[in-house]
């Protein structure tokens, strides 16, 4: 693996490529960093700790890992990408329902420029209207940050509320629109998925807080209740168990043998080939835990207002139950991924279409008469694959929160234990290697997967073919490289440890 990421370095066109990726990416980390005039982050901060340290405020929780904690700091780039992702979740559910879209998305290159317009303008909308709601929540932050005092925590906002809600709302929004271009120039001309990308990098955001939280959860001062070796090596092990089943099921397949029967064109003979129709065993990816998670916060939070304005105990003790760490809460969030899984391959998975392009080109599944029997084996193979894919997705959302409740692990600890982050953070990162192997392989060096099906050619054969460059150059990008992720490093722990 360390000589691919050496090589890496060694092929112009991708070391280009990645160099641009991370300055981009630094960028990004910056508008995470620079607040909003008028904005004093310190009582937000001080509330979303001691909201997580209770398990509450997991919607807060849920959308600031998403902005990579520029939400709880004030940023400029306080919404983060996730208006776009909505923009873009929302055409792409409306294609499989409505037939212009549809016929647009099938124009080709043309059509799905239009499309990428269309979702512009609408992150244009949804930036305005939550950049205008998020301020003014943030100048009466007790109507929905539930549990915030502002005679404890204090004001967030310090200036006055007129021109500050103006002037807020376009630079979150403007915060967004820039985050949006930098993930469309990093898909175009660096490696990865842009907006992929951004949002990974946000979590690992929190690595170096996770380390510290880690460490003093086993050399805790005397009389504080520590973790032992045992623990530790239980951690550990449940750590790269997580990883190893989410890289297993994402990556995993159901592959249905097709077989292309012969034609005759004039002289020539096509198809007589045999292949294989893919077929994901988590089809749906992360988004149904995203969806239940954000959808099952709604009716505890309703409950529970209504229950605290009307004095009405019996809403008070529903919403109670709705709260992470109850049997209630993880029942409705096994159901609600049950049905957004079905309900997420039920709009983007067309089996019916699938047999009809097989149908078409002469393709048939071996013992399944093509047309409408092809159709409904794959609804049949797609169902079972599904159901084993919201089980999975419904283990690794529950682990954080075992860790949290059962273990009193910190949160920040527990998230990268599961759950949605990891979840990402996993998916993104394979898809980038997968990215990078693509370029190494192109140019006959090795990968990163060795024991995979393909490999490439050895580094000496690339070397008589003139594509190596000068080592030297090689280790003055990562020298580089590595002085800036120490300096970055150093200047963390003087910030938490010295002052």
């Amino acid at each position: 693996m360390f000589s691919a990421f050496t090589n890496s370095m060694k092929i112009p066109e991708l070391r280009s490529r990645i160099l641009y990726t991370l300055g981009l990416l630094f960028v990004a980390r910056v508008g995470a960093h620079i607040p909003l005039p008028g904005i004093n982050p310190l009582p937000l901060q001080q509330f979303f700790a001691d909201q997580t340290s209770n398990g509450a405020g997991a919607l807060v929780g849920l959308y600031n890992m998403f902005t990579g904690g520029a939400l709880v700091k004030g940023a400029v780039c306080a919404l983060g990408i996730m208006p776009y992702i909505s923009a873009s979740i929302i055409f792409q559910l409306m294609t499989a329902v409505v037939p212009a879209l549809s016929r647009l998305q099938q124009e080709g290159d043309t059509g799905r420029q239009k499309l990428t317009q269309y979702t512009r303008y609408l992150t244009l909308i949804i930036c305005v209207v939550q950049g205008a709601l998020l301020i003014l929540a943030l100048e009466n932050p007790g109507k929905l940050f539930q549990g915030f005092d502002v005679n404890h925590y204090g004001q967030i906002v310090i200036v006055g509320k007129a021109w500050f809600l103006v002037q807020s709302t376009i630079f979150m929004t403007a915060g967004t629109l820039l985050l949006m271009w930098l993930g469309e120039q990093i898909t175009q001309r660096g490696i990865g998925n842009g907006v992929s990308l951004l949002i990974t990098v946000g979590i690992l955001a929190d690595i170096p807080g996770a380390t510290v939280a880690t460490y003093q959860l086993f050399f805790a001062p005397v009389g504080v209740a520590k973790l032992g070796l045992p623990q530790g090596v239980m951690m550990l092990a449940l750590f790269v168990i997580v990883i190893m089943g989410i890289i297993l099921v994402t990556q995993g397949q159901r592959k249905i043998p097709v077989q292309y029967a012969k034609r005759v064109v004039g002289q020539k003979i096509y198809g007589g080939q045999s292949s294989f129709l893919p077929l994901k065993v988590n089809y749906s990816g992360v988004m149904p835990v995203i969806f239940a998670s954000a959808i099952l916060l709604f009716p505890q939070q309703i409950m529970s207002q209504a229950g605290a304005a009307f004095n009405i105990k019996f809403l008070v003790e529903i919403a109670n139950d709705l709260l992470r760490g109850h049997p209630i809460y993880y029942l409705g969030m096994a159901t609600l991924i049950l049905f957004f899984s079905y309900f997420w391959v039920s709009v983007m998975f067309k089996p019916i279409q699938i047999a009809d392009d097989l149908k078409k080109y002469g393709g048939y599944v071996p013992g399944v008469r093509p047309g409408e029997p092809t159709a409904q084996f794959l609804d049949f193979i797609m169902t079972r694959l599904t159901l084993a894919g919201a089980l999975f997705l419904t283990i690794i959302a529950v682990i954080p929160d075992v860790l949290l409740f059962e273990l009193q692990v910190p949160a920040r600890v527990a998230y990268f234990f599961g759950g949605t982050g990891m979840l990402i953070t996993v998916g993104v990162i394979l898809d980038t290697m997968r990215q990078i192997e693509t370029f190494l392989l192109q140019r006959h060096y090795d990968g990163f997967l060795k024991k995979g099906r393909i490999r490439g050619r050895s580094t000496s054969t690339a070397v008589t073919m003139g594509e190596a460059v000068d080592a030297k150059t090689v280790g003055i990008l990562w020298l580089a490289l590595g002085s800036i992720f120490l300096v970055g490093i150093v200047a963390w722990f003087v910030r938490h440890f010295a002052l």
